[in-house]
């Protein structure tokens, strides 16, 4: 054989394996289901994807046999990205999963996330459910107007909004007497623009004094005069919705500065949600009143990998030596939706039968009950936000315990504990 001829041959016998495997993998990819999965493992918001590793480890475990829909199992393959809490990359990344032939679309954890990703899918047409974030802050920071059909086709989202943070919070802040002066700390990002539109006008309804000092900057390093005129006002009650890292410089300025002693009721969101930001802060974070998306008492189990909340909490725990966290179910809630609405196609390798499921979605989840047939708004589902607390733990390894103080939003949970005043 000539050195033409050999290199003819070789080339040939390069071209028919690479043909020969895409052949394969097409026959594979017959059966086989993509979901993308974006979320912020890494970065300021790395607290909200800290457990998702996990929880797609059971995940992927539980549908290692795949699934069975309209008489046909098919796989499941999860492909999960970090968004590194950057919305410019949480975009991109979106684009190449959908460039990678995605089904379905799972975006979970803040607007930083989970807009710029439904903006992607909107536009290429692919079906997109998210969860954890106000569904104001998702539905009209998107350009969706009051009263005014949905201008979405192909992106959902479920989970608690502002009427669920109001009616938590008229029904927490009671628990301890105050002179209703709530101290306002919304930044100037679509949560903060959110509830500034819509919860503080509830809260003045209510019979709330609101000291708005006005909508800072993400980054944020001197609060000094936010502090000085909550100070000067004589508020009782602080409420944040802030980045975490802002949320910390924020407080132990005030602390500093004596506003912590004259706080009763720090009532945060977006941050003061997980473990490690509250050891962080020492004493400070003792007694912070939160909101609770998700709790290990939640009564509900999940029909993706079978656990109760306790059991998903302890897996954790047992797994990693570290304290569990509200994400673990609401990460899980959303898989298990998602795969609900799979499921519950004709073909779920068709973009337009899996959109058409999940905008009649009825199914309950780790989380509770997940409804699109009711939401508040098209696209939206409602979901609950408990009221809880942050005490210093009477027992085990961990310093402090999260405690449910309210459950009004969802009475199927318990509640354990009332609160505390801050600064007692």
């Amino acid at each position: 054989m000539t050195d033409f001829n050999r290199r003819q041959f070789t080339g040939l016998l390069a071209t028919t394996t690479l043909m020969l495997s895409a052949r394969g993998a097409l026959a594979q990819d017959a059966d086989s289901i993509r979901i993308g999965f974006c979320s912020p493992r890494t970065g300021p918001l790395a607290g909200f994807g800290k457990t998702d590793g996990f929880v797609l480890e059971q995940v992927r475990a539980a549908l290692e046999g795949g699934i069975a829909v309209a008489d046909k199992t098919y796989r499941v393959e999860i492909l999960d990205r970090d968004t590194q809490s950057d919305p410019a990359r949480a975009a991109q990344l979106a684009k190449e999963l959908i460039g990678e032939g995605i089904h379905l679309m799972l975006a979970v954890s803040t607007p930083e996330v989970i807009n710029p990703v439904s903006d992607a899918c909107e536009a290429a047409g692919v079906p997109c459910l998210s969860t954890v974030m106000p569904w104001e802050a998702w539905y009209f920071g998107r350009g969706a107007k009051p009263g005014e059909p949905s201008p979405f086709k192909w992106t959902y989202h479920f989970g608690f909004g502002v009427g669920e943070v109001f009616q938590t919070y008229v029904a927490t802040w009671p628990q301890v007497e105050t002179n209703k002066k709530v101290g306002v700390m919304y930044p100037n990002d679509a949560d903060g623009n959110a509830v500034r539109a819509a919860l503080a006008p509830q809260l003045a309804g209510a019979g709330y004094t609101i000291v708005d000092p006005g909508a800072y900057e993400t980054g944020t390093t001197d609060y000094s005069s936010q502090i000085a005129l909550f100070k000067s006002e004589g508020v009782e009650i602080i409420n944040t919705f802030p980045i975490p890292s802002d949320f910390a410089a924020f407080w132990r300025q005030a602390a500093q500065q004596g506003l912590a002693r004259q706080v009763k009721i720090v009532q945060t969101a977006k941050t003061g949600l997980f473990p490690p930001e509250m050891e962080a802060l020492g004493s400070l974070g003792q007694k912070m009143t939160s909101a609770a998306y998700w709790h290990r008492d939640f009564p509900y189990s999940s029909p993706v990998t079978g656990q109760t909340g306790r059991a998903l909490a302890d897996g954790w725990e047992a797994a990693t030596g570290e304290q569990w966290t509200q994400q673990l179910g609401a990460t899980l809630s959303l898989i298990d939706a998602g795969i609900a609405a799979l499921k519950a196609t004709t073909d779920p390798k068709s973009r337009e039968a899996v959109r058409d499921a999940i905008a009649s979605l009825n199914v309950e989840t780790i989380g509770g009950q997940v409804d699109f047939t009711s939401g508040p708004v098209p696209n939206v589902a409602h979901g609950p936000i408990l009221g809880a607390q942050w005490v210093k733990a009477a027992e085990g390894p961990f310093a402090l315990d999260y405690v449910l103080v309210d459950n009004t939003p969802d009475p199927n949970v318990p509640v354990s504990a009332t609160l505390i005043p801050y600064n007692e």
